[in-house]
């Protein structure tokens, strides 16, 4: 089959069946929708045609619309052209003479579901996911979504389903009658065809989805199900306009007509994909996609190495976390601990792991016994004889890392890779003692391992290309979003990372609310502010992660003695109940007045003089007071070869520190800015307030070149090549 084209083969039956061929999932490109109208077109016209069957080539129906090929629309009218086209198409499936059925296996997604919806019937196997997916790109369902999904399942799952972008399984979608039959793959085709023939011979009912009417509330009760669905979308999503778009066009639909609703829905689609947030979120889509690609590494031809056992020493939260990840992609983990004790705390800790999934729904009691069954715990180096990977995730501490990589080194085989958890330890500092430098790479995981999607994979200039490669497909297989970074304190997200707890703490120095500062971050789109953050990781690991950068960026470091002051009165954060803020129940933060004692205290010994023009500014301000100082150490990261990618450091930010994935990353969101504006601010506030500010030469060189901060280092060398030449 061609490749974005769709294909169409009429049995003996009359039943002509119509194929989505654009692999790996038949995404919806403009080829494939142009393809797939002159084939229904066709099917209409002829004579020896009764019914049609619409399905996807290989295991997908449909995973949506093709990103990449509407990513390349920059002007209204080329995008307007291709709605009218889908809302043709559409209408000439829906109202044809000819009945046709969907017969869904895998993802029905999106644009997908949507041109499913608009046949008579559908059909699915077991393996079938549906949904609609398109407010997490920030567009609303362009195919008609908003106005058949609520009649076909009512309102509020409907909503959920396009407010979640979160699709359901084909049981699901049965018992809510967005399928009509599940079967197994090998019916799936006959018996869309018998049901397509069946609803010709008026064995089985006709059905518009458009003007279905039986699954929709009254008009009161829906009244109150889209007010509660704004509510909750102005609570959850503050900042986000289209989750409340996409509200008002199912609204519209439901007050004034289907029709009335297309057209809505049309009109916003348009609208929405020229937004920042649309831009913003297909970036990062795109972004996601490309971490796994590293010049000069993926693209030598090396093959990933098997890995078919892992070893991890140390099984605190983070060990047990990474060992439940690793056993429930299938992998077999052994798992050391120094004393029975602490092994059987570890060993609790992955079962409560699982647990929980199975409590959810997520994992049936067999799968849990045989997942866990992939679990082995030691006491010592025996059966490590065996294993292709071992991940070290003890405490923080030096000298106990070196004498277990020394330990490693004896006691596995010759061709396991040697992994770190650590995460600002320099990996050089670690595998001192042994020889294998080749072998010791970084793996650092987010906490909890099992569930944040990041992983830093920290590469030495000695570390062997093949390792990297190993543990990007490792990766992979946990279903985890890889970045390549290279070796220095903090790696590239803590490092990148660190000046936002920084900034916090120069501006209260200075004369700013504690308060003021968290309440600026959330409504920027953090889900917790710097203080917040810093009372839940606790001010022991702050210190520690402090004095790290301090020892190796000295310059860098803004010395605040508000935590030490702290520390000293025994608040070391959510754990002691008191930190930034006090804490009673579950969790439950609220602020503490007591708090400015130790912040007159630090300003005392800083000898800041409060400055009032902080006071004035208004959340969006200081949120770029905390966020500036964020993107020039993204810059320094970028500069001295820490992350390869730009891009990298959009995703380490949205997955490793909760950067809203509406802005596209702090590079992306930056750039959006523009580096002049930034360098400017920095270089006001280093003469204002402190050298913490002072614009790094990455920064100044782009902003000096009026090129993005995101510009390679090829463009900015055609570009000087250009001014160059134009001055000859």
């Amino acid at each position: 089959m061609a490749k974005g084209r769709t294909e169409m083969e009429v049995g003996s039956d009359g039943v002509a069946v119509i194929y989505v061929a654009n692999p790996p999932v038949n995404a919806l490109s403009i080829d494939v929708l142009f393809s797939l109208k002159g084939h229904y077109e066709e099917a209409l016209r002829r004579n020896d045609v009764k019914a049609i069957v619409l399905t996807g080539s290989g295991r997908s129906f449909s995973a949506g619309l093709d990103i990449s090929a509407f990513a390349d629309i920059r002007k209204p009218e080329q995008l307007k052209d291709h709605c009218i086209l889908i809302e043709s198409m559409t209408d000439i499936f829906e109202d044809a003479g000819k009945p046709s059925v969907a017969a869904i296996d895998g993802p029905a997604l999106g644009g997908g579901l949507e041109l499913s919806m608009v046949c008579q019937a559908r059909i699915s196997t077991p393996n079938a996911q549906l949904g609609l997916t398109e407010l997490q790109f920030g567009v609303i369902p362009g195919f008609g979504g908003t106005q058949r999904l609520p009649r076909l399942v009512g309102l509020t799952k409907a909503l959920e389903m396009m407010m979640l972008s979160k699709p359901i399984n084909a049981e699901e979608a049965h018992e809510l009658g967005l399928v009509d039959a599940v079967v197994s793959p090998n019916d799936l085709l006959n018996d869309a065809r018998r049901w397509a023939l069946d609803i010709c011979e008026s064995k089985r009912p006709w059905v518009r989805a458009l003007y279905k009417t039986d699954k929709l509330e009254s008009p009161e009760v829906a009244r109150e199900i889209l007010n509660s669905a704004r509510v909750l979308s102005r609570k959850q999503a503050a900042n986000l306009q289209h989750p409340l778009v996409c509200i008002d066009a199912v609204e519209e639909g439901i007050v004034s007509g289907p029709r009335a609703g297309l057209r809505k829905e049309a009109m916003a689609f348009q609208e929405l994909f020229f937004s920042d947030t649309c831009k913003s979120l297909i970036h990062v889509f795109f972004s996601q996609r490309a971490t796994s690609k590293v010049p000069g590494i993926t693209d030598l031809g090396l093959t990933p190495r098997k890995v078919s056992k892992v070893a991890i020493v140390g099984c605190g939260l983070m060990g047990s976390g990474i060992a439940t990840a690793l056993i429930l992609s299938h992998y077999p983990v052994i798992l050391k601990e120094v004393d029975e004790k602490s092994l059987n705390a570890g060993i609790d800790r992955i079962k409560e792991n699982l647990l929980s999934r199975v409590r959810k729904g997520k994992m049936t009691k067999e799968k849990y016994e045989k997942t866990l069954s992939l679990l082995t715990g030691v006491l010592d180096y025996e059966k490590f004889k065996t294993v292709d990977l071992a991940i070290e995730a003890v405490v923080e501490n030096v000298k106990l890392k070196q004498q277990i990589f020394a330990e490693l080194e004896q006691h596995c085989p010759s061709h396991c890779i040697l992994a770190t958890n650590t995460s600002t330890i320099d990996l050089n500092l670690i595998g001192e003692k042994t020889n294998s430098q080749e072998r010791i790479v970084g793996t650092h995981f987010f906490a909890p391992a099992h569930i944040m999607p990041l992983l830093e994979i920290v590469r030495t200039p000695r570390a062997s290309l093949q390792a990297v490669v190993t543990l990007l497909d490792v990766g992979k297989k946990i279903k985890k979003t890889p970045i390549v970074v290279g070796n220095c304190t903090g790696f590239a997200v803590y490092r990148m990372f660190f000046p936002y707890t920084q900034a916090a703490l120069l501006l209260v120095d200075h004369g700013m609310d504690v308060y003021k500062i968290d309440q600026a971050c959330t409504e920027f789109g953090m889900s917790i502010g710097p203080f917040r953050m810093t009372d839940l990781v606790g001010f022991g690991v702050a210190l520690a992660t402090g004095m790290q950068f301090l020892e190796n960026f000295p310059e860098l470091v803004y010395k605040s003695m508000l935590i030490p002051l702290m520390v000293e009165d025994k608040r070391t954060g959510e754990a002691s109940q008191k930190g930034f803020y006090r804490y009673e129940g579950k969790r439950k933060a609220s602020p503490d007045p007591e708090i400015m004692n130790y912040v007159n205290e630090s300003r005392r010994i800083a000898g800041a003089t409060p400055d009032p023009e902080l006071l004035k500014l208004d959340n969006s301000a200081i949120a770029e007071m905390v966020f500036f100082p964020v993107i020039n150490e993204a810059c320094r990261v970028l500069g001295e070869g820490i992350a390869f990618k730009a891009s990298d450091l959009d995703i380490a930010s949205i997955f490793g520190m909760g950067f809203p994935p509406y802005r596209g990353g702090i590079m992306h969101w930056a750039d959006s800015i523009g580096a002049r504006r930034i360098c400017t601010m920095l270089s006001e506030w280093e003469m204002k307030y402190d050298q913490f500010f002072k614009p790094c030469s990455h920064l100044l060189e782009r902003a000096g070149a009026g090129l993005p901060l995101s510009a390679s280092a090829t463009m900015m060398m055609n570009q000087a090549k250009t001014k160059i030449l134009g001055g000859c």
